[in-house]
């Protein structure tokens, strides 16, 4: 499957199945359009009636760019046919149960009262509770027993709020680190905060501890305020900016992502993102809220028309940035074109379910972090195991091919299918498609696959 389109003034051409890129100029781009409707003759005459105004396109010319098309044909390198179907289930077949990341839901709580929290105010639409100690330890060990050959096991503490519990916090990765050598493990941890509780104990701890810390930060003093306040409706930019890079300062070179949310009142968001590297932050994301569509945060199809011209200016910013010698990362437009993750993983999904699970603090397992308080997707707990056995193969079932609709998609090894959560809550069903998510993505990878292209011409 072949996927053409222009951006910046790049042309480009994505073999999808192949993963190989081309920036071409117009005529090859026009070339590559017809390649597989017309003939050889036809190609010439409508390229020669095109481009009266480049008399340098003879027909000798014109044949030989068919000749290189027809050798990168040959190839592999452009309509290289999809034969990855047959193996859609496999990885997650032979995976035997296997699970390698887990989510510790340490606090259902939160300081904060986000009107568009998915998770309820951390309450994940249940009840308030913290996590012990004891069911944290159960949690490690389960996933110790369950992580086969698997050496490095990925932990993200999550709430809610997890520092609200952040002695479990601190004992969890210390029984961790304890337990790992023997086990044969090697534990990378992660925590995601909104910032209020950090503190220089924080700081220290999750610098030392920490592979990543994601930071809840929507960008602007306005924008952040309107949504991220506490429960007497005070905001918070003020009180965690100045924790965030006190903690950002101190980490030095070890990864943080600053994460924010774009919603109906901010789809302009390229201008949280101005406001975050103002601030001094480098490693961005902003990501689409999630809530129920007559949602007063809900994106409508008019924010989502300006999403994607927002997306298109920040690619230029990304551009400018880097030639400016002064980069930064945008999490969504990191992509690796020549190592990337293995065609089994790319049409199986994210394992959701089944390599990956998140604990509430009662123990309980579900497929992630927003399925948590769905009953029906309960899939067991930490002392007794998996007993969901039904529940558990719905998510096994699901992948690219899984989905009728995403036959056809030239991006569907890219998003593998996409969001399991965000499938089930606008349509009912884990094996349905988030049609808005689906265009913002689409969108996101045209971005970061132009960012590569431009990139290597500039080197």
């Amino acid at each position: 499957m072949v996927h053409q389109y222009k951006l910046l003034g790049y042309n480009i051409v994505l073999d999808s199945c192949s993963g190989a890129v081309h920036v071409v100029d117009e005529a090859a781009y026009d070339m590559i359009r017809w390649y597989k409707d017309r003939t050889r003759e036809e190609i010439c005459e409508a390229i020669q009636e095109k481009y009266k105004d480049r008399p340098e396109l003879t027909r000798v010319e014109i044949k030989g760019c068919l000749d290189q098309i027809a050798e990168l044909e040959k190839a592999g390198k452009l309509f290289s046919p999809d034969s990855f179907e047959p193996i859609a289930g496999d990885l997650k077949e032979r995976s035997g149960g296997v699970i390698k990341a887990l989510c510790l839901h340490v606090a259902h709580t939160c300081n904060l009262n986000c009107s568009y929290c998915f998770a309820s105010q951390g309450k994940f639409h249940g009840e308030r509770g913290l996590m012990s100690f004891e069911v944290g330890k159960r949690a490690l060990d389960f996933l110790i027993e369950h992580s086969g050959t698997r050496r490095n096991l990925e932990v993200d503490f999550f709430g809610g709020e997890p520092l609200m519990n952040w002695q479990v916090v601190k004992d969890l990765v210390k029984y961790a680190r304890s337990v790992e050598k023997a086990a044969g493990k090697n534990f990378r941890f992660t925590l995601t905060t909104n910032g209020m509780l950090i503190d220089d104990e924080v700081i220290d701890f999750c610098n030392k501890e920490m592979s990543n810390v994601v930071l809840s930060l929507d960008g602007r003093k306005e924008v952040h305020d309107r949504f991220r306040v506490d429960y007497q409706g005070r905001g918070s930019w003020e009180e965690v900016v100045p924790k965030f890079q006190r903690l950002v300062k101190a980490r030095g070179n070890k990864q943080y992502y600053m994460r924010g949310t774009f919603t109906h009142y901010n789809p302009d968001f390229l201008e949280d993102i101005k406001e975050m590297l103002r601030l001094g932050f480098t490693e961005l994301s902003m990501e689409p809220v999630v809530c129920a569509p007559e949602d007063p945060s809900a994106l409508t199809e008019e924010d989502r028309l300006i999403v994607m011209e927002q997306y298109e200016k920040l690619s230029e910013l990304l551009l400018e940035q880097k030639r400016a010698g002064k980069p930064f990362t945008f999490y969504h437009y990191m992509i690796d074109l020549e190592g990337g993750p293995c065609i089994y993983k790319r049409v199986s999904g994210c394992g959701s379910g089944t390599e990956y699970m998140a604990v509430t603090p009662w123990g309980d397992l579900y497929p992630c972090h927003q399925f948590v308080g769905e009953e029906k997707y309960k899939l067991g707990d930490v002392f007794k195991g998996v007993g969901n056995a039904a529940a558990q193969e719905e998510f096994r079932a699901c992948n690219v091919y899984s989905r009728p609709e995403c036959r056809d998609c030239w991006a569907k090894l890219y998003c593998s299918g996409g969001c399991a959560a965000n499938a089930y809550h606008a349509t009912g069903s884990i094996g349905g498609v988030y049609k808005a998510g689906c265009d913002l993505f689409r969108k996101r990878m045209e971005c970061a696959i132009l960012l590569k292209a431009a990139e290597s011409e500039d080197l």
